[in-house]
């Protein structure tokens, strides 16, 4: 099989499943940029890029359904905005971002793995200054790295128990779509090279978002396609760290 056809088809998968739990899939993206050997440079604005369209779908979704909730995002996006732009202002080195993100793919591979459901039974109150500090940070590394920070967030949310499945996911989506935004407008002070497939890149990304959001709002079990995501997502993290 061509290898730009089976670069689309997990592509389409990618943005299917993270969309489907209302994620943005920039992990997933830079995972596959990685094993098709992309470099740095072009990885991190493609993926914020990518990002912006399928988590803006997800997000709709997600709030059409009602499960967004305001007073839990506002104090995130608050700090993340500023530090992802921040972060998306400073040029990682080479050997040193690959490391970075290397590392990071394997949350969300624990996270598709062996934490497919955090039971959250009674839900608390949000506080202002650790989601301040937990938006910041995130914000900051989503910048750095080009990842909409959602992956991060959504664990942390429910482990706190300050949102259900479907909160999370809703604002998961909205602060993955604003973190992205921010992050690609710091690397844009820089110059930020881009694609030439990019408009084709954002099709098939948006295509599988807008599928993948609209069932994960519903009901829908997506074990086979978690499996497939979580093994991409280890290749990529062995090229990263190992080779």
């Amino acid at each position: 099989m061509d290898l730009n056809l089976i670069f689309y088809l997990l592509l389409f998968i990618v943005a299917f499943l993270y969309a489907s739990v209302g994620h943005g899939g920039a992990s997933g993206y830079l995972a596959l940029m990685a094993l098709f050997s992309f470099t740095p440079e072009v990885m991190k604005p493609t993926a914020l890029v990518l990002n912006l369209f399928v988590s803006l779908t997800a997000f709709i979704q997600y709030y059409r359904g009602g499960h967004f909730q305001w007073k839990v995002f506002l104090p995130l996006a608050i700090a993340s905005i500023p530090m992802s732009f921040l972060g998306g202002m400073i040029t990682v080195d080479a050997a040193i971002y690959k490391k970075v993100l290397g590392v990071l793919l394997l949350v969300p591979i624990v996270r598709f793995l062996f934490f497919r459901n955090i039971p959250v039974k009674e839900l608390r109150v949000s506080r202002p200054v650790p989601s301040l500090a937990i938006g910041g940070s995130i914000g900051f590394l989503s910048g750095l790295i080009g990842i909409g920070g959602g992956i991060l967030l959504s664990p942390v949310l429910l482990l706190m128990r300050w949102t259900d499945q479907k909160q999370t996911a809703a604002i998961s989506a909205l602060f993955i779509f604003v973190n992205s935004g921010a992050g690609l407008l710091g690397q844009m002070t820089k110059g930020i090279p881009f694609h030439l497939n990019m408009a084709a890149y954002v099709a098939v990304a948006f295509a599988g978002g807008l599928g993948g959001a609209w069932l994960g709002s519903k009901r829908f079990n997506q074990e086979l396609l978690r499996i497939l995501l979580a093994i991409v997502l280890m290749l990529a993290a062995w090229k990263l760290l190992f080779t």
